[in-house]
């Protein structure tokens, strides 16, 4: 019964949010049983361009470290995010979220040739935050049951809880600029006099994931309607 439950909720995951997390989760499991081992994984320009390791330039955003709480709050955070956006600002624009995804991971990719990054996954997770908490201003945030804020200082907060547990702040900060990039490009600058779209969604990746629709909106999504939050924090409109 428990497995036809969970089941259930794996199918009824939107697409690109169920492909990432699995791929995310894995790729850590064979990490975890000693199948593959962290080394073929983290992010080298050296390895990627001489030897031809291409592979890397993708398992850079899998691995979030050894399953503990780290990966567990990681995990939580990318998934909630991820599929909140897909079913929410990007609903039936399946196409566009991809291309968000593939702009914010090779700007970091450009990134950490210079800040020296191995792994690239917390950073597309507060991207993912970021997006969501820019398009979201007036959702109101819980967290740990201390803090009550706006949705746009939750990836604030976050970098300061990461620091808190020790991590750097290069990473958390890669993922907040990438993301505003992106909420510049997309949502800020199309508006403003003289401003045009300037991130296009390739006719490819419009044929590969909504090959059925006709029309396609690309005007700035509103505000999704679902409140945020996650276990630890809750979101209130």
């Amino acid at each position: 019964m428990a497995y036809q439950t969970f089941q259930q909720e794996y199918m009824q995951m939107p697409p690109v949010t169920r492909a990432y997390t699995t791929a995310c989760v894995v790729t850590t499991l064979l990490v975890q049983l000693d199948l593959v081992s962290p080394f073929q994984l983290y992010f080298n320009p050296i390895l990627i361009f001489r030897n031809y390791q291409l592979w890397r330039l993708v398992t850079t955003f899998l691995f979030f470290g050894a399953i503990g709480f780290n990966f567990l709050f990681n995990m939580i955070f990318t998934y909630r995010y991820c599929r909140m956006l897909e079913e929410g600002s990007f609903r039936g624009r399946t196409a566009d979220f991809v291309l968000m995804m593939v702009f914010g991971g090779i700007c970091m990719l450009v990134t950490a040739m210079f800040c020296s990054l191995l792994f690239l996954g917390q950073a597309f997770t507060i991207m993912l935050v970021y997006v969501w908490a820019r398009r979201n201003p007036f959702v109101r945030m819980n967290f740990f049951g201390l803090l009550n804020f706006q949705a746009p200082y939750l990836p604030w907060v976050l970098l300061g809880f990461s620091v808190l547990l020790g991590n750097s702040i290069v990473v958390d900060m890669v993922g907040i600029v990438v993301g505003h990039i992106y909420y510049f490009l997309e949502d800020v600058f199309p508006q403003q006099s003289g401003g045009i779209r300037i991130l296009k969604t390739p006719r490819f990746l419009q044929q590969l994931f909504e090959p059925h629709t006709e029309e396609r909106n690309v005007t700035p999504p509103p505000p999704e309607e679902r409140p945020g939050g996650f276990a630890w924090g809750q979101g209130q409109q």
